[in-house]
């Protein structure tokens, strides 16, 4: 089929997309916007294929409307890349499964019915019979189709043709279905199909107020409304597209009675109010009766509107209205003269305003008191003149007047009663049809720049609200989430003393870098965790850990920024998606498929699947990050992510050949032998091990079985004490409902109690296992069961009959975790070392401050002790010499 398509690529965007395809729509989701990029009904594709040369490619073709409201649609090729070809294979699959189901579920609801007199269903057939043909005969079969038209169309496609000058027989071709096209879908605009009855827009409207029920009322007004709008449009167009050629004298031939004109269609408007509900609309029946649009006309106008009544036919309700042209009361029905005026009055212009008020005129008494009042201050009798509302705004918008600015604009025009204020913007003067006026007054080049910097000054308002409406709206939008994400039943209330020492330590300056009493924050961990602060409490505990414990005791993995995962494909997108809609479905942030929360879960699990090869992705850490997004960002969820798998030690559980999850439930089966003997032999005579119903309780945490606000608290104590607190939880639950369990003599009971009615305990049982969890300490235990369980599996292997095949696979079973096990021993000796070297560094570091300190206290003493002799001898200099005092007693020799 030929078509004038435009092909359009999917620019490369830096963030990966998915495509879902529905029961009746296919979607392209960004999920890092967390919106719908691409949306399309099957009804609107027309063609779906995959790419020939680059087969990682597919795309389809799509209807679309065309700009400008015009009505008209073209054809869009949207061309999409997958990461390989498998993918685009199984997305072509599910499309075709998906068009068949839709197609048949059309059909089963209602038959297609063709109407075979339809125009473009013609030009259907025609593309279908010249499908496959070469241009030869494709031409041929033109040429015979255009023998079906009329000769004047024959002749308009044949120069249209000519015209473009085609280069070859398929250019020809296309141009000819080009132009049928175009020919057709005129056609259809008046086609009426087979069995309808033809209807004209006028009978249409005149059977709206029967069809529609009384409840319908305002869509009967709104109708009224825009049909109205719609003339008055029309009206004025044509009026202003003459106002050049209306300079001059008018003859009186070509002068149509407005009032009668208007009047009629004013009266076939309220006979086609009277046929609906006449209740159902008072105000507009007042409007028209106070309008006076029957008791006001003229002779002549109730004599014209008898004529035009007879000649219409009893089906038609409206006779098609004349242009509504108005002009003003004369004394005398003469044709009317060019606007005569005294040279120092300009002639007036017709003014057109950049917004219309719909208001009605005045009521009839103002109106006609008003006229009244303007003939006596005359002298002379004037005939007045009723005005239908429609010209009253039409009068409004566009009245000729003397200057833009005239104090005196409606001064030869008091006699149309008092009519509505006036926009306030700018008029726009043009050219009217009593010629034109005087221009008015250019502005200067000052005046221009002081309104362009006032246009200006309000722009930048205007941006500067809108940014702030968009911060508030983000930030309601925030508070919103927030309250969506910690929907959940807190089992420990959060008294307010506790509160208050929580964000007292959290905003503490620099508290990243300052180790806090551990003490005093396990005492907090243990009355209780704010919920709205729970995640910052998180975030508290990780840099508290970091603290404690400098040197990692694992390999850390790359530092890459999440934004950069982001934008990279991962090989486990469609096991991520599955289990999508199986993480918390009943929580209201993840209900809705491939909503915000899904998508921010989505994005979490790939980024974690890019940065940990090894593990990849496994089901049950959906849930651990879920939890986690529900107590902070995404960004944040990632990063407290990596925290729990490299420092907390969860990433062990999750490895391809789950040999840890295997020793973790070996530890909980010792733990039950110790601890509750009773238990474990009740359950061993049953042969229910640990891995039937506890294996979920490890990989999620307890998230898929247990209320959220227990889960919540089982985090608080992995962020502080690590990953054991999943045995201790276990542990507490199993002993604490002890009693029940052995009430039960048989498997299937046994686990449905432990799957189904324990995690449905009270708040009371939940906050007894939390208080159990803090006073346990089963570390050492731990370390000792994980050696036992690797010696009785060497010993296993020594001790067992096996062939000698067998026997090598056993061995190289266990070569291989060896090998693991020594990696891993080699990764903590390498930390060790690393640390001994830091360790002897910071020795070295503090002798060499030792020396210097103790040299620089060297040079203090002798600085002193100079200090001190200097001292000395300034007091010495200060004090001066004592001289022997005269004696008064002997007199002084005398001479003679």
């Amino acid at each position: 089929m030929y078509t004038n398509s435009i092909f359009r690529r999917t620019p490369c965007l830096s963030f990966c997309l998915l495509f879902k395809i529905g029961q009746s729509e296919v979607y392209l989701i960004s999920p890092d916007t967390k919106k719908i990029a691409l949306e399309k009904n099957f009804k609107e594709i027309s063609f779906c294929s995959q790419g020939i040369r680059h087969v990682d490619h597919f795309g389809f073709i799509c209807r679309e409307c065309s700009g400008g409201g015009s009505g008209g649609f073209h054809f869009v090729c949207y061309v999409f890349q997958c990461t390989n070809e498998a993918l685009v294979d199984e997305i072509m699959m599910t499309l075709k499964q998906a068009f068949t189901v839709a197609a048949v579920q059309q059909t089963a609801k209602a038959p297609a019915q063709l109407c075979e007199g339809c125009p473009l269903q013609g030009l259907h057939k025609l593309c279908e019979r010249i499908e496959g043909m070469n241009s030869s005969k494709t031409k041929l079969e033109l040429q015979k189709h255009l023998t079906t038209l009329t000769n004047q169309e024959q002749a308009m496609i044949f120069e249209e043709v000519q015209k473009l000058r085609p280069r070859n027989e398929q250019r020809e071709n296309e141009l000819i279905i080009s132009f049928l096209r175009c020919l057709y879908e005129e056609k259809q605009k008046e086609h009426s199909h087979t069995g309808e009855p033809k209807q004209t827009l006028q009978v249409a409207a005149e059977n709206i107020g029967s069809e529609l029920p009384p409840s319908a009322s305002r869509f009967r007004l709104d109708s009224l409304k825009n049909r109205a709008k719609r003339s008055l449009t029309e009206s004025l167009e044509s009026i202003l597209s003459r106002g050049n050629k209306a300079r001059g004298l008018q003859d009186h031939s070509s002068s149509v009675d407005l009032d009668s004109s208007t009047s009629s269609t004013l009266s076939n408007t309220s006979k086609e109010l009277s046929m609906g509900d006449k209740e159902a609309l008072p105000i507009s029946e007042s409007s028209f009766k106070l309008l006076g649009s029957s008791d006001d006309l003229s002779s002549d106008s109730e004599s014209h509107l008898a004529e035009e009544s007879a000649l219409l036919s009893p089906q038609q309700a409206f006779r098609r209205r004349a242009n509504t042209l108005s002009h003003f009361p004369v004394e005398c029905p003469t044709p009317p003269e060019p606007a005569q005026s005294s040279p120092g009055v300009s002639q007036r212009k017709l003014m057109r305003y950049h917004s219309v008020s719909t208001e009605m005129p005045h009521e009839r008494k103002d109106f006609e008191s008003k006229a009244n009042h303007l003939g006596d201050t005359d002298g002379t009798p004037v005939k007045t003149r009723r005005h239908s509302w429609r010209q009253q705004i039409f009068l409004r918008v566009a009245t000729p007047q003397k200057a833009c600015d005239s104090p005196s604009r409606y001064e030869d025009y008091s006699e149309l009663g008092e009519l509505p204020p006036r926009s306030p913007l700018e008029p726009v003067c043009e050219d009217g049809p009593f010629g034109p006026v005087q221009e008015e007054k250019k502005r200067t080049s000052r005046e221009l720049r002081e309104l362009w910097k006032k246009a200006i000054l309000q722009q930048i308002l205007l941006l500067r609200m809108e940014k702030e409406n968009q911060k508030l709206q983000a930030s309601e939008n925030d508070l919103l989430n927030k309250r969506l994400k910690l929907d959940y039943e807190e089992i420990t209330p959060c008294l307010k003393e506790v509160t208050a020492v929580w964000e007292k330590m959290l905003s503490t300056p620099g508290r990243s870098k300052i180790k806090f009493d551990m003490e005093k924050v396990h005492s907090a961990v243990g009355q209780g965790v704010p919920r709205h602060h729970r995640g910052e409490i998180w975030k508290f505990l990780a840099e508290q850990f970091h603290l404690k414990h400098p040197f990692p005791s694992k390999q850390q993995p790359k530092d890459v920024p999440y934004k950069e995962l982001l934008k990279k494909l991962t090989s486990q997108q469609h096991a991520i998606l599955i289990d999508l809609g199986r993480t918390f479905p009943t929580h209201p942030y993840f209900s809705a498929q491939l909503g915000a929360g899904q998508l921010s879960l989505y994005n979490i699990l790939k980024a974690y699947s890019l940065l940990d090869q090894e593990v990849g992705y496994c089901q049950g850490l959906s849930f651990v990050a879920g939890i986690l997004l529900l107590h902070m960002s995404e960004e944040e969820a990632f990063k407290m992510l990596k925290f729990l798998m490299f420092d907390m030690g969860l990433r062990k559980q999750y490895r391809p050949d789950m040999i840890i999850l295997q020793i973790q439930m070996y530890q909980l089966s010792r733990l039950l032998h110790d601890y509750h003997r009773d238990l474990y032999n009740h359950l061993e005579e049953q042969e229910i091990g640990p891995s039937l119903y506890a294996a979920p309780w490890f990989l999620t945490v307890f998230a898929s079985q247990f209320p959220l606000g227990f889960v919540a608290r089982v985090f608080d104590m992995i962020f502080l004490q690590g990953s054991e607190v999943i045995f201790k939880v276990a542990l507490s639950l199993l002993g604490s409902h002890k009693p029940l369990i052995l009430q039960h003599e048989n498997l299937e009971t046994i686990v449905d109690f432990i799957k189904n009615t324990l995690p449905n305990l009270g708040l009371v049982q939940m906050e007894k296992t939390i208080s159990q969890v803090f006073e346990m300490d089963i570390a050492k235990q731990l370390q000792a069961y994980e050696v036992e369980y690797h010696v009785l599996q060497e010993e296993l292997i020594d001790s067992s009959p096996l062939s000698d095949n067998q026997r090598m696979d056993k061995l190289e079973k266990t070569n291989s975790s060896l090998r693991k096990q020594n990696l891993d021993l080699l990764e903590q000796l390498q930390v060790a070392n690393a640390r001994i070297q830091s360790l002897e560094a910071t020795v070295e570091n503090l002798l060499s401050s030792e020396r210097k300190l103790k040299q620089a206290a060297l040079a203090l003493e002798a600085e002193r002790s100079a200090l001190l002799q200097t001292v000395e001898e300034l007091r010495r200099q200060s004090t001066p010499p004592s001289t022997p005092e005269p004696d008064r007693t002997q007199l002084p020799p005398t001479g003679d």
